[in-house]
């Protein structure tokens, strides 16, 4: 990212919607906004072989890993407002298991790029399953969206739920009932 472009671009919106750009609060601000542009799009220069290396293991289970609650930021993509939530990741192992910490960093790196959340979900489960060749995987994104909390509808209790089964748990009523009920929920 240019950052220099991306400043002189954020100085000229400020101009447009009616601020004055040399202002005491807004001196700083171009810079602040290149900055967290590059930190919150991060994940366009992820390199998803890179995450998971060396966190792959040989490991002989076929039960269900499952990890729940990772908190997740991402900005939507149709109007650059943030959404964030939860992610929760189970998968069956077929003699190889991820690192867990790797299975909050692909959240990350596709969190990090503008994104709806229907393919966020998707993305996440594809990767787990490519990652380890899982016999199944389900992925479940809770999340609230400013887009509609803070325009538009602004419905404040508004929560999109998503999710992406594949392998066993899409083929398996009883290893999608599993998985809710580990992560805490009954039914979606």
């Amino acid at each position: 990212m240019n950052r220099d472009k991306v400043e002189r671009l954020v100085r000229e919106l400020l101009a447009e919607i009616g601020e004055d750009p040399e202002r005491e609060g807004l001196v700083k601000t171009p810079r602040r906004v290149a900055a967290a542009l590059e930190f919150l799009t991060a994940g366009y220069g992820a390199d998803l072989k890179t995450i998971i290396a060396g966190a792959v293991f040989t490991q002989q289970t076929n039960n269900m890993v499952i990890l729940r609650d990772i908190e997740l930021y991402s900005l939507c993509e149709h109007h650059l407002l943030p959404f964030f939530g939860r992610c929760h990741i189970g998968y069956i192992a077929r003699g190889k298991v991820f690192g867990i910490s790797k299975l909050a960093r692909l959240v990350d790196a596709y969190a990090r790029r503008l994104q709806i959340q229907e393919r966020l979900t998707e993305q996440v489960a594809r990767a787990v399953m490519e990652g380890i060749g899982a016999e199944g995987v389900g992925v479940i994104i809770e999340a609230r969206h400013l887009c509609m909390m803070m325009r538009g509808v602004e419905k404040q209790n508004s929560l999109m739920i998503t999710s992406s089964v594949l392998g066993s748990f899409h083929d398996s009523a009883a290893t999608r009932s599993e998985f809710m009920s580990l992560i805490g929920r009954a039914h979606i």
